[in-house]
């Protein structure tokens, strides 16, 4: 382990410690429900994937805030302890965040190589962290029409939320990241490639936000994002 190494581990349990508490502060200070800091946490802890890549020198360090938390949240979710995460009937979807995300470094991440494909895995969690949360929250304020697949109801609105947010977010990872300092040895993709992973990944992901059973989109989201734009890449890249 490098010395940046340990500032990373340091540096990810500091700011995962603190969003937890930020959010238990903020809802019994304003009031706010259950459902709004949860998505808090949820784009907070999202985006901290790029602190990762920024931090770590050693791609199976750096993986280890990722798969600790597994069981973190999980222990947070059996038990209920912070009420700005999770209410009685709360699925246990922080726990399939932390998996998916810890999946996806595990494939893709490898620092300090040309096979690192750490995008790929900041990508598919961009899906998850504002195209996800941004269709909860728009599909509950402004959803009107709502339709039903598989058991679950979702709204349109929420929907094309869900596919625009994926659909910047992921087209700004990709081609941003490569051959930045998050990905120096990445070699950089082509806009038209970039923008046609990003579009076909978006819309793989509503569709399986739209599938998924309450909570478990929080896995399969991330992962059929970041696999539609690896089968993209591979194809065209």
């Amino acid at each position: 382990m490098t010395t940046r190494d340990w500032i990373g581990l340091g540096a990810s349990y500091a700011y995962a410690s603190g969003l937890l508490v930020l959010a238990e502060v903020i809802r019994r200070w304003r009031g706010y429900p259950q459902d709004f800091t949860r998505k808090l946490v949820h784009i907070g802890a999202g985006m901290w994937v790029f602190g990762v890549l920024a931090l770590f020198d050693t791609w199976f360090i750096g993986v280890i805030p990722f798969a600790t938390f597994i069981g973190i949240n999980y222990l947070l979710w059996r038990y209920r302890l912070l009420e700005s995460m999770d209410a009685p009937d709360s699925s246990p979807g922080t726990v399939y965040f932390a998996l998916s995300v810890t999946l996806l470094f595990l494939a893709f991440w490898r620092t300090g190589t040309p096979d690192d494909r750490g995008y790929l895995a900041a990508a598919g969690t961009m899906a998850m962290t504002w195209g996800d949360a941004l269709a909860a929250i728009v599909g509950r304020r402004f959803g009107r029409r709502r339709y039903s697949v598989a058991g679950g109801t979702r709204t349109i609105e929420g929907s094309v939320a869900m596919f625009g947010a994926s659909l910047v977010a992921m087209l700004l990872t990709i081609f941003l990241v490569p051959g930045s300092p998050l990905g120096p040895l990445t070699p950089p993709l082509g806009a038209g490639t970039a923008l046609l992973a990003a579009l076909a990944a978006a819309l793989a992901a509503t569709v399986a936000e739209a599938l998924s059973p309450a909570g478990t989109d929080n896995l399969s989201v991330p992962l059929v994002a970041a696999a539609v734009v690896f089968g993209i890449v591979t194809a065209f890249g």
